[in-house]
């Protein structure tokens, strides 16, 4: 059953959707927002709630809840993940859907944003439970997604096996002779299944561009520079991978299950190694101490990565983190009065919309790979990747600096003055 819901502008309630409408709305703000293009940005297009069945593995039949919200699609299709946790709400589909179209505005994709989820914890799963679970939420959600119209990717508790599973559920629904048509419904992919080589590590690689180009613009080495990560998934992997190969110093990671601490540094490679071995927990480590969670953010070091959900950085733990440095891997991880917090104590903040940025990006190049009939190699693919994140962060620094205004503003209003200028130029049907 799928029930297609039309919104209407509705008080925000505290957290992620509150969060993302006052800095879209001080943005707008700050460029002076035709009211009327304002109007149509501040609420979703379409909104998709759908509950189905699912046959445990028991032989017991359990409901699920699934969530599609599509934000905009004024600049191209619309583009964002499916996650899969608790947390998952429509509230917080709304919030993730909105950042996507402003990162892929940002980013200078012919993208809008949508977001989307089921709500479960996975680990209560079997992966066969798991994976007729994706199935049947693909067949809910039906012509709703689509390669020119709405392309999941994975995101929190989704991986290239969920992507692969939704893109042979996708692909049967249709006739046989259009089936190849539709590889690119889904990025993310495996390779064998029409993935793109480095679309595991592009936002992982992004964050670390980002910090990289933040130490240039500042003149700083990022050898020996101290750094922590907030979970320890593929973004956080692939961040300290690239942040230890410049020299830097991983001393502290937190995930789900705890935290560790060693101040003479964690050797990324070795600590994924073990998580594999151990249920995907960084728990036991016998190379780091167990440190208490409600220490991790006070923690010595010049460089915070937040890379696991939202609103971790909150008005208790802002005025106590030390680093230089908050690069936002995750999405929404600061909340607005910590990050007044963080701005008048001098402290930098990569905002989410571009240092996560290398997600979307990397996806894009798959579409496009799939799209043209084309496979491009690794390095290939990096290269390309390091050029429009280097677009994207100058274009934030030459806003922060002509106007004074911190990076997360800059880049709100270089991604709202696009869409802007595009419904300027289309007008608005009829």
């Amino acid at each position: 059953m799928t029930t297609v819901l039309t919104t209407k502008k509705r008080p925000s309630k505290q957290g992620m959707l509150d969060n993302v409408m006052r800095q879209f709305n001080n943005a707008a703000d700050i460029v002076g927002l035709n009211p009327n293009i304002r109007k149509i940005l501040e609420v979703t297009n379409n909104e998709l709630v759908v509950h189905f069945p699912v046959r445990m593995d028991d032989g017991e039949v359990e409901i699920f809840t699934g969530y599609r919200v599509q934000h905009n699609n004024a600049l191209g299709p619309y583009k964002g993940g499916l996650r899969y946790h608790p947390t998952v709400d429509i509230d917080a589909a709304r919030a993730l859907a909105m950042w996507m179209t402003w990162k892929t505005s940002l980013a200078g994709l012919p993208y809008g944003g949508a977001k989307g989820g089921i709500q479960l914890d996975p680990t209560k799963y079997s992966q066969d439970e798991l994976q007729r679970i994706t199935r049947r939420f693909t067949y809910a959600l039906g012509d709703n997604i689509g390669p020119e119209l709405d392309i999941p990717a994975p995101d929190v508790n989704t991986n290239s096996q969920t992507m692969a599973w939704i893109l042979d559920t996708y692909m049967s629904t249709k006739s046989p002779n259009e089936r190849s048509k539709n590889l690119h419904v889904v990025t993310g992919k495996p390779i064998g299944a029409g993935g793109s080589e480095g679309r595991d590590r592009a936002t992982g690689y992004g964050v670390f561009l980002t910090i990289k180009f933040w130490a240039e613009h500042k003149k700083l080495e990022l050898k020996n520079k101290k750094f922590i990560v907030q979970g320890f998934g593929n973004v956080g992997y692939w961040a300290a991978h690239f942040l230890s190969k410049e020299g830097a110093i991983l001393t502290a990671v937190q995930d789900a299950y705890g935290s560790l601490y060693n101040e003479k540094g964690i050797c990324p490679e070795h600590l994924l190694d073990y998580t594999k071995a151990n249920k995907g927990s960084i728990i036991g480590y016998s190379r780091a101490g167990n440190i208490e969670n409600s220490e991790f953010f006070g923690l010595e070091c010049d460089i915070c990565i937040p890379a696991a959900l939202g609103n971790q950085i909150t008005v208790d733990n802002a005025p106590v983190i030390k680093a230089s440095l908050i690069a936002e891997g995750a999405n929404g991880p600061t909340d607005v009065k910590a990050e007044e917090i963080l701005l008048d104590r001098g402290i930098d903040i990569i905002p989410d919309i571009l240092c996560n940025a290398g997600g979307v990006i990397g996806s894009y190049f798959e579409w496009l790979q799939n799209r043209n009939g084309e496979i491009w190699d690794l390095k290939e693919v990096l290269e390309r990747l390091e050029r429009k994140m280097k677009e994207s962060f100058n274009k934030v620094a030459h806003k922060t600096k002509t106007q004074k205004i911190d990076m997360r503003t800059a880049a709100f209003v270089i991604a709202i003055e696009r869409l802007e200028e595009t419904y300027v130029q289309r007008g608005i049907f009829p």
